[in-house]
């Protein structure tokens, strides 16, 4: 079956082209064929092959039916890792593994998972294979989906799965009793989110087919091969007048209809539905930033039918990532897309915000408000646990780790979610929050497999140097305040600016220490801080709970935020001196659910060494106060009634 994302094919004019393809670039890149061979062939060829590759973001556009090769195709050439498991035969059944044991663990694992399929889970299949992928992807924007659909009008008639193989095949449609102007997939281009619904289409569009690279690679879909990647046709026809291979793949009863008769034409690498869901999902997460995490969660599920389908393997699965996030990075980088990307984010936020009764500072609290009841992804940690698996499968690292360096335009992706970043320290989230390297797949040209945008999308990974961070108050949304969730190591520090709030919640052991210059830094763990040391020079401090600074704690023109906790002392434990300068200020707070008692004594810092008492300490209570106590090694309050 074609890509569902760009350009159909026709085979015909595919034969000479994908044999010159076959007997020349993926054989010489696998060392199948000698270098004379590929010498000769370079220099048959036209200038640009004969030259370094641009990078994919400037040659995106060569990926159409017309080119085949990894010197011709952009997308053919960022899925090179693929040549380095499969060899790519003269004919569509006639290609042999280069790595068997990957390839026997990607069939074991397709053939496992269809036989433990549950009904449910065929259905489900059903839904993602027949309904418009862009579509589909609108589910991961939670307590924003209907409003979405309403505004984009956008449409489906695929709402459940027969429970059996239909008589016939079906396809998705604008249903007879839509509102007028309604569209499939993203909506109407003409609606009150229509920028948005162009910029989905666009990132899928006339540049975005793997059917290219489908007769490139020619590895067959898993319902037609054996454990050992192999096509046997058993010379039979099944009820519905299919051949029938040997394979223990089971195709989903609802869905044995719509397989193709064309082989040749219908090769499982890279998934098509795969890319397609990822494209639209990084359009959706571009316009609607504050969704940015549950999207990519949605890719990773909504792709992951497509094995439970018995339509697509593993390797499927992950080229169609692949290929999917190196065009959203080059479409949203392109020079052509500016003004319509921005077009689509003011216009989902104005639109949501209209919707909501929100602004862009509150607006992401309403589009994650929902539980797990309603938004199936409301659970961050539930999220990270369904992703982490389906980056890699079935692929096991081998070689040294090298550091990744970063695909140029990538740090595109994250323009909405990090707007108060510049592109350079987007590219080091991305780099310092990379798949580790030596997954044969994920390493081909430029390591586009590499990108983990669902932890990205969660700020650094590793302070390697200093990082200075400024979020603006008045910037609102992100730009105003945002969390860091990841554990941050690396050694350099943090230095924070500027009038708006960052919290740090991982446990976090970067080593060149915190400096806190204006505004807010929140510490949402005990290990925050990291290890180094502390220096509060304006701004306020806020701690949420009990927190280790592993280094010396210096204050000063500034405040420090305490909220005090039954049973949770001290508040702040410091490894070494604690240094209170002028213009230093406490401000407490009982904590809403267990407060300390009336009359107890909480310690509130700790340290080796105390040197200097707050200017000032505030209590937030009309019914007691605190009295410092201080001594040589902190400091405690005294809750009393006024």
């Amino acid at each position: 079956m074609p890509s569902p994302a760009g350009h159909r094919t026709d085979a015909g004019r595919l034969a000479v082209n994908r044999r010159g393809f076959l007997k020349t670039s993926l054989g010489a890149s696998a060392g199948v064929v000698a270098a004379p061979t590929l010498v000769g062939w370079l220099a048959a060829a036209d200038a640009k092959a004969a030259t370094a590759p641009l990078a994919f973001v400037d040659d995106y556009k060569t990926n159409v039916i017309a080119n085949l090769t990894p010197e011709t195709n952009a997308v053919v050439r960022v899925l090179g890792g693929m040549a380095r498991i499969w060899k790519t035969g003269a004919a569509w059944n006639t290609g042999t593994p280069l790595r068997p044991e990957i390839l026997r663990a990607n069939m074991r694992y397709c053939i496992d998972l269809t036989a433990r399929r549950t009904e449910a889970q065929a259905k489900e299949a059903f839904l993602y294979d027949r309904q418009h992928q862009s579509y589909a992807m609108i589910a991961g924007l939670g307590p924003l989906a209907d409003l979405y659909k309403s505004g984009a009008l956008a449409v489906t008639s695929i709402t459940s799965a027969p429970d059996s193989t239909p008589a016939t095949t079906i396809n998705d449609a604008v249903p007879a009793d839509a509102p007028a102007g309604a569209a499939l997939g993203a909506g109407s281009h003409d609606s009150a989110l229509g920028k948005v619904a162009e910029l989905v289409d666009t990132l899928r569009g006339n540049y975005a087919s793997g059917n290219p690279s489908k007769y490139a690679y020619q590895y067959p879909r898993p319902w037609r091969m054996n454990e050992k990647s192999e096509v046997v046709d058993t010379g039979t026809v099944d009820a519905l007048g299919y051949p029938v291979y040997d394979s223990k793949v089971i195709v989903a009863p609802q869905l044995l209809r719509q397989r193709s008769t064309s082989p040749t034409d219908d090769a499982g690498f890279p998934s098509g539905h795969t890319n397609a869901f990822h494209l639209a999902g990084l359009a959706y997460a571009y316009a609607v930033p504050e969704r940015f995490q549950e999207l990519v969660t949605r890719t990773l599920e909504l792709s992951h039918t497509r094995i439970m389908a018995g339509m697509h393997s593993t390797v499927d699965v992950m080229g169609g990532r692949i290929m999917a996030t190196a065009l959203a990075a080059a479409t949203l980088a392109d020079p052509a897309n500016a003004a319509l990307k921005a077009a689509a984010r003011a216009q989902a936020l104005a639109y949501f915000e209209a919707k909501t009764g929100t602004t862009a500072d509150t607006l992401y609290a309403y589009a994650h408000s929902a539980t797990t009841a309603t938004d199936p992804y409301a659970d961050r940690t539930a999220n990270s646990r369904l992703v982490e698996p389906k980056f890699t499968y079935v692929l096991t690292r081998s070689g040294r780790d090298t550091a990744l360096t970063v695909p140029k335009g990538a740090e595109v992706l994250l323009e909405t979610r990090l707007p108060y970043l510049d592109a350079a320290q987007r590219r080091e989230v991305l780099r310092t929050t990379a798949l580790p390297s030596g997954y044969v797949l994920l390493d081909g040209f430029e390591q586009w497999g590499r990108l983990n945008l669902f932890a990205a999308a969660d700020g650094y990974g590793s302070f390697d140097s200093d990082v200075v961070v400024a979020l603006d108050a008045a910037a609102g949304g992100f730009g105003a305040a945002d969390a860091w969730r990841n554990d941050i190591d690396g050694c350099g520090g943090l230095t924070k600016q500027g009038t708006g709030t960052l919290t740090l919640t991982g446990h976090n052991a970067y080593t060149g220490g915190t400096v806190l210059k204006s505004g807010a830094l929140v510490a949402g763990s005990a290990h925050a801080l990291g290890h180094g040391d502390v220096s509060v020079l304006g701004g306020s401090l806020r701690i949420s709970e009990s927190v280790q600074i592993h280094g010396t704690y210096t204050q000063q023109s500034a405040a420090l935020e305490i909220t005090l906790r039954s049973g949770h002392q001290p508040a702040v434990e410091i490894t070494r001196r604690a240094t209170l300068g002028k213009g230093s200020v406490l401000s407490l707070r009982l904590d809403a659910e267990h407060p300390p008692a009336a009359g107890s004594t909480v310690r509130v810092l700790g340290a080796s060494a105390l040197r200097g008492q707050f200017d000032g300490i505030t209590l937030n209570s009309d019914k007691l106060r605190a009295v410092p106590v201080y001594t040589a090694e902190g400091l405690s309050v005294r809750l009393l009634k006024r």
